[in-house]
């Protein structure tokens, strides 16, 4: 490991936050320490692509002044809160990290951004990423690779890198990532961080920028359990502009997050610990059963079948998807144009200037995919092993009420290591994508160090919805690796 300065630290968001609430900090304040270690670090990490100061500061002063009158400004006031460059966010630019979105500012909010203003948090830059989400390293970005805090010669994990970067560094207590086979808990592992995926439909697509429809789900990276789950109930609940929302009010997360495990009945999936995890992370995932079996848990192994079959089926469903949703990317509606004699010639120009090299691998994957002759074979068939998947996480939930598994394979590896190998790269997705494909939620918690003294998360699945016990094991876990049961000490 390099003598890279330690990532910086600040306080937890819900602390934040209640200080600004009671008057007793100022959110201009607080905004401004945190561009300070931004315009410290931010050369040498590169979490963001653009940073929001102007925005931030007209907003924090709002939140200020609201508390001077007497108000509310909401749960998150004073937050500051980083964007993965791929949330609409009205008149700011949003790339997706992709020179073929050059210029394109969206004329409203996400969801989840409108959401997260009305909530008194501060909106403070847009951070880097795969390119259209579409990676496992934030390697494929078209403005430059971000790096791991923790070690600026590795990667922070992907898509979400600079999210998780952003949280790791100290340059924001609370950023939002997308997860659409692993890349909000792949990234939060690598750098040590807290990272949620929640049940697909539980929050609101509105406003993200699709790369696979069926599997994309929002969610917060965070340093606490807490932090993620108060920004969990800020961003979720039932929106009408998204058609796949689930029609319930958000979870009450928080106030759930000291019940503990007592009780609980816990699965190691056998699946997801055997071949290419290292040994470093497997013992760690299992000094966290071992923890939440202290903690009152009723831990044994558990079998998931079809998830050994997860990362074939999930890399024909989300390049096929992607090959749909990247198809509005024309030269004439967003973005890059680059002209030529006539309108199919200058549709090939754009998209050949305008997407990177791993996105339109992808594309013509899902192509070929979706092609006449090769649907039935392919998509067709990958959707069978997608419900197979589905109904083994069921029966598991039958006798489990949690399942615990690795999230990375290995500790964050070198920046370079495997961007000339894209099926090496696939595999750093092989614990989290089974997830993405049943839908259920689940969530990246630190735990400990490997062997290289790197960040290790282990992650906890649930069933759909159950995003409340979920968090009470995640929160058990992280005081356990504080040193407070032996299963988590190191």
């Amino acid at each position: 490991m390099s003598d890279a300065v330690p990532p910086s630290t600040s306080l937890p968001a819900v602390e934040i936050a209640a200080a600004v609430r009671r008057g007793e900090r100022s959110a201009v304040e607080v905004l401004e320490e945190h561009l300070a270690v931004i315009h410290e670090r931010e050369h040498e990490i590169h979490a963001f692509n653009l940073l929001m100061d102007d925005h931030a500061r007209v907003a924090a002063a709002h939140v200020d002044r609201q508390v001077a009158a007497g108000h509310d400004p909401g749960p998150l006031a004073g937050v500051p809160v980083a964007l993965k460059d791929n949330l609409c966010t009205s008149g700011v630019p949003t790339t997706c990290s992709s020179r073929i979105l050059e210029g394109w500012c969206p004329p409203y909010d996400a969801t989840v951004v409108a959401r997260l203003r009305m909530a008194g948090a501060i909106l403070i830059g847009k951070t880097n990423l795969d390119e259209f989400a579409m990676g496992s390293s934030t390697e494929h970005s078209a403005f430059g690779p971000t790096r791991n805090p923790h070690d600026p010669a590795r990667v922070p994990g992907g898509s979400s890198g600079g999210s998780a970067a952003a949280v790791a560094a100290g340059f924001a207590p609370l950023a939002l990532g997308s997860d659409t086979g692993g890349s909000i808990r792949q990234p939060a592992s690598l750098c040590g961080v807290v990272g949620v995926k929640p049940t697909y439909g539980r929050v609101s697509r509105y406003g993200l920028v699709a790369f696979a429809s069926s599997l994309d789900q929002i969610g917060p990276l965070a340093p606490t359990v807490a932090d993620a789950a108060a920004a969990l109930e800020v961003i979720a609940g039932h929106d009408p502009l998204d058609s796949t929302s689930v029609p319930e009010p958000a979870p009450e997360l928080l106030a759930r997050l000291g019940e503990g495990v007592e009780g609980l009945r816990v699965g190691v999936v056998a699946e997801l610990m055997g071949e290419g995890i290292a040994p470093d992370v497997r013992r760690r995932v299992e000094a966290a059963a071992d923890a939440l079996a202290e903690a009152g848990a009723k831990v044994d192994d558990a079998t998931v079948p079809a998830a050994t079959y997860g990362l074939s089926a999930y890399y024909l469903i989300a390049p096929a998807e992607a090959s749909s949703n990247l198809a509005r990317y024309d030269g004439v509606r967003y973005g890059l144009r680059v002209d030529a004699p006539t309108t199919a010639a200058m549709n090939t120009a754009t998209r050949t200037a305008g997407f990177g090299a791993e996105v339109k691998r992808r594309i013509m994957l899902g192509t070929y995919a979706l092609s006449a002759g090769y649907y039935d074979a392919y998509y067709g068939k990958a959707q069978k092993v997608r419900t197979l998947i589905i109904r083994d996480f069921a029966a598991a939930y039958e006798s489990f009420d949690l399942l615990l598994s690795p999230v990375s394979p290995t500790t964050a590896f070198p920046l370079g290591a495997k961007a000339a190998d894209p099926l090496t790269m696939y595999l750093s997705d092989v614990c989290t994508i089974p997830s993405n494909l049943a839908g259920d939620p689940s969530v990246s918690v630190p735990f400990g160090t490997g062997d290289d003294g790197l960040a290790i998360g282990v992650q906890v699945l649930a069933p759909a919805l159950a995003e409340a016990t979920m968090l009470r094991a995640a929160a058990v876990l992280e005081d356990a690796v504080a040193g407070n049961h032996p299963g988590g000490r190191r």
